[in-house]
């Protein structure tokens, strides 16, 4: 485990230096992950009885989008059009430490870049936030950001089958944009939408940190969120590990 782990952390180091000189194509990426909620925060600032708290609530949920951001259509399915995801088989390590680092890479160059919009976004609507809250959130945070790598990745891998990943992906997105807290709080949508929004993975990866930090939930409701998310981290776990090893086969099969 120790192995894997500085291998992780060299392997991330590599990719933030390698970022590091792609500053304005992360800016690019920063307002893509942040158009959505500034259009929600504009849309429900202005809807009688939205509550005090959707400013903080949709700052939250820019930043919680900056650390959970998710780019394998383009990085991991690139190498597997190009081939070069051959290359990162014949390396002495798990395949998943070069995606992993750069998708922990890029988030950190996201989140860094992301503190003057948080700024801008968050003292003119007079965004509050509890300390407590924000720890109760944190693990929330965590398991978010597992679950929407592992989610994309597994959309992504849909490249060793098609050249349309980012056609899938996409449509992932439009899911986490719809379900995930990003149109809409969960609580301000109609029944039954706001049970099957509950129960599917989308709110884990977005809006139940969002929700947590700005202390909307009660404790019942943030241990069934807690609950939820992690039995969709593990169900993504083993999707990925499946569509991996699938993949893989099919890859190994047409190459030779």
């Amino acid at each position: 485990m120790s192995r894997i782990l500085r291998l992780l952390r060299l392997e991330i180091w590599r990719q933030v230096i390698g970022w590091s000189g792609a500053w304005w194509f992360l800016v690019t990426l920063i307002v893509g992950q942040s158009v959505a909620p500034l259009l929600g925060l504009l849309v429900w600032l202005r809807v009688p009885g939205a509550g005090p708290q959707v400013g903080s609530y949709y700052l939250a949920v820019i930043s919680v989008g900056l650390m959970t951001a998710s780019f394998e259509n383009h990085t991991f399915a690139q190498a597997i059009y190009s081939g070069d995801v051959a290359a990162a088989l014949l390396r002495p390590q798990p395949t998943v430490i070069g995606p992993l680092g750069e998708n922990l890479a890029i988030r950190l160059w996201m989140v860094l870049l992301g503190i003057p919009l948080m700024a801008f976004v968050g003292v003119p609507v007079g965004v509050s936030f509890s300390p407590l809250a924000l720890l109760a959130a944190l693990p929330a945070v965590v398991l978010a950001a597992a679950l929407r790598f592992l989610f994309t990745w597994t959309l992504a891998m849909a490249a060793f089958w098609t050249e349309r990943v980012h056609g899938v992906v996409a449509f992932g997105g439009v899911l986490i944009f719809l379900l995930g807290g990003s149109a809409a709080p969960n609580a301000l949508l109609p029944d039954p939408l706001r049970t099957v929004a509950q129960l599917l993975p989308f709110r884990s990866m977005l809006g139940l940190p969002a929700e947590l930090a700005t202390s909307t939930l009660t404790v019942d409701q943030a241990a069934t969120g807690y609950s939820i998310a992690l039995f969709w981290t593990a169900a993504f776990g083993c999707c990925a590990v499946g569509a991996w090893r699938l993949g893989i086969r099919r890859y190994s099969t047409v190459g030779a």
